[in-house]
């Protein structure tokens, strides 16, 4: 027989060992790419900065798509335009706010009629086939100049004078409300929809401080109609004599029977009904929620997304603005009675879930 030379068989068995730990490396290096990128395309977005950027969902490989994701990728938005994927952020949201409108537990909370009262809070921008719902204290009157521009009655945004912003004979901002029913169901089936929300209850905040404590816009109507009339009815001690107190606020709003105060201060109350009550979001389909906490990555999105980035800017954001302040949130509570927040936030439970807030802490004892 052939002689075999025992260090060729040697070399020949070192050389078949090498390649299997090659092969055996490559795959487990290939094998931490992939579990990367997976916990990267679908870690709970509530783990993220604001400032981090989501992986867009072109880089996912078309076979490893779920079927809600191919169809927001395929369905071509209304307005002829071909969006890039959505970062998975903005298509969370909207998959949020689908699930829960389905929960029939929460159904009193979460729909509303399409009304005319829903349909007088959204802005119309048929140039480029844009609705915005107005949602108050949410930082509004930017995005309503960004359509004033759009719609061509000023040339840029520093040039609208600010009496002129909520002025809507003089502002060329037409609402929704005012087209025929058809007009109405056209646009509202092809345009580009969105508005903004933030915190529930740092938005009723807000509110409170803007129309009863500072009235910058000089609108005497809060302090001398509306906040007596809530006084009356819910001030707790009646000796008390000081102005409005945002205890007060809080009963009011808590109130399951608020509505017959509601009737007599009219619009007014747009600046704290639940964002269900103004948008009507499981009614209507929005193309993006934005959040004033992100309102820094959110802004320029919804620009892009709505084909006008090229046209028209956001307004620089000062820093730490929009920041969630949970300490300003907790010294406004404090003192009011459990039974009372609670009340309250049964009332704006729909606003919290449907948003992806966190149920307060103070409520959570």
């Amino acid at each position: 027989g052939q002689n075999i030379n025992p260090e060729c068989l040697a070399a020949d068995n070192m050389h078949q060992q090498w390649l299997l730990l090659a092969a055996c490396f490559w795959v487990i290096f290939m094998f931490m790419v992939a579990s990367k990128f997976i916990t990267l395309t679908f870690k709970d977005p509530d783990g993220y900065s604001a400032k981090q950027e989501f992986l867009f969902l072109t880089t996912v490989p078309e076979a490893g798509k779920s079927r809600e994701e191919k169809r927001f990728a395929e369905d071509p938005k209304p307005t002829g335009r071909m969006p890039p994927a959505a970062p998975l952020v903005y298509m969370e949201r909207l998959e949020l706010i689908r699930n829960v409108c389905r929960d029939e537990a929460l159904r009193n909370l979460s729909h509303t009629a399409v009304s005319k009262f829903v349909l007088d809070r959204i802005f119309v921008c048929d140039k480029h086939k844009i609705l915005f719902c107005q949602t108050p204290k949410v930082g509004n009157t930017q995005w309503k100049k960004v359509l004033i521009v759009l719609n061509g009655a000023f040339p840029s945004i520093e040039e609208i004078p600010e009496n002129v912003v909520h002025d809507h004979e003089k502002n060329g901002l037409p609402r929704l409300s005012s087209f025929s029913k058809v007009g109405i169901e056209k646009r509202l089936k092809t345009y580009f929809k969105f508005f903004i929300v933030r915190d529930p209850f740092e938005r009723l905040i807000s509110a409170f401080k803007d129309k009863f404590v500072h009235n910058p816009r000089f609108e005497p109507w809060y302090r001398h109609e509306i906040a007596p009339g809530i006084i009356r009815k819910y001030r707790k001690n009646r000796t008390e004599t000081r102005g409005i107190q945002f205890e007060d606020f809080v009963r009011y709003l808590g109130d399951p029977n608020h509505r017959w105060l509601d009737l007599q201060f009219g619009d007014h109350i747009i600046h704290w009904v639940t964002y269900v009550e103004l948008c009507a979001p499981c009614e209507i389909k929005y193309s993006v929620i934005g959040h004033h906490e992100t309102l820094e990555e959110d802004a320029p999105y919804i620009l892009r997304e709505a084909g006008i980035d090229h046209l028209v800017s956001y307004p620089t954001i000062p820093p730490g603005i929009t920041v969630y302040n949970r300490t300003k949130v907790e010294r406004y509570f404090l003192g009011i009675s459990k039974r009372d927040i609670r009340r309250l936030y049964a009332r704006f439970e729909g606003d919290f879930k449907l948003f992806g807030y966190q149920k307060p802490d103070f409520l959570l004892n």
